[in-house]
């Protein structure tokens, strides 16, 4: 087993995340599998998310913290005309909304909302903590808190419409910015509310997730790439 510690530990591994998994399955897949003692992420993807998760191994996840700043690249669907508690498809729709009026000069004009530097409300369905605890658990319980708006930058925001209710999406967006709040905000700006249908993660900082090609390894249902040497986790060309 000796052999196997050591080709996967002290190391950078960029993960194809499967759809319904959460990113601690991922981190205990691979501790489990591969018998590391340290194993952990640079930033939570939803289970109703893919692509990219970075992974730390060993003396790596040292690099963590810098990485959790880096920018993000996203593509995927809003559905426009209803609304969701967690503001994706983990519950159910509500609120649903005719959407026949809304012209694509509508959405364009909306989509300019999200450029540059905005205020945004995370979802109460999140991971952030109140006196350590996830605010998650006290939205299942039925309790709402007053979250505080915080700053985050939009890059790049195209949309397309695919259908009467599907926006298709691209997005380039700095740290802690939810994309899950971007389609409930995106919704309520056209009047007829909007929740995340589905979501790729494809870049964080300098790694894509065109690194986890064809050669990649697999373990049950993902796709992995270990880097052999040490990568430059250095993110310079993210400028706000």
């Amino acid at each position: 087993m000796e052999e196997i510690e050591n080709k996967y530990d002290n190391k950078v591994m960029l993960v194809d995340k499967p759809l319904n998994w959460t990113s601690a399955k991922v981190t205990n897949k691979i501790k489990k599998t591969f018998k590391l003692k340290k194993v952990g992420h640079s930033g939570t993807l939803d289970p109703k998310a893919t692509g990219l998760l970075i992974i730390c191994t060993g003396k790596k996840t040292k690099t963590i913290t810098e990485m959790i700043g880096f920018d993000k690249d996203y593509e995927g669907t809003f559905r426009i005309g209803a609304t969701t508690p967690t503001y994706d498809t983990e519950s159910e729709e509500q609120n649903i909304k005719d959407v026949s009026h809304i012209t694509d000069e509508m959405i364009n004009n909306a989509k300019e909302k999200f450029s540059g530097e905005i205020s945004q409300i995370p979802p109460m369905h999140s991971a952030i903590k109140l006196n350590g605890k996830p605010i998650y658990k006290l939205a299942r319980k039925g309790r709402t808190l007053v979250l505080q708006p915080r700053k985050i930058f939009i890059k790049k925001f195209d949309v397309e419409r695919i259908t009467e209710t599907d926006i298709k999406f691209f997005v380039s967006v700095s740290k802690g910015t939810y994309i899950r709040s971007l389609a409930f905000d995106f919704g309520n700006e056209l009047g007829v509310g909007g929740y995340l249908k589905t979501l790729r993660r494809l870049r964080v900082g300098n790694f894509s997730i065109s690194d986890v090609d064809d050669k990649s390894e697999e373990l049950d249902l993902m796709k992995f790439k270990v880097f052999e040497d040490s990568p430059n986790v250095q993110d310079p060309s993210y400028l706000l």
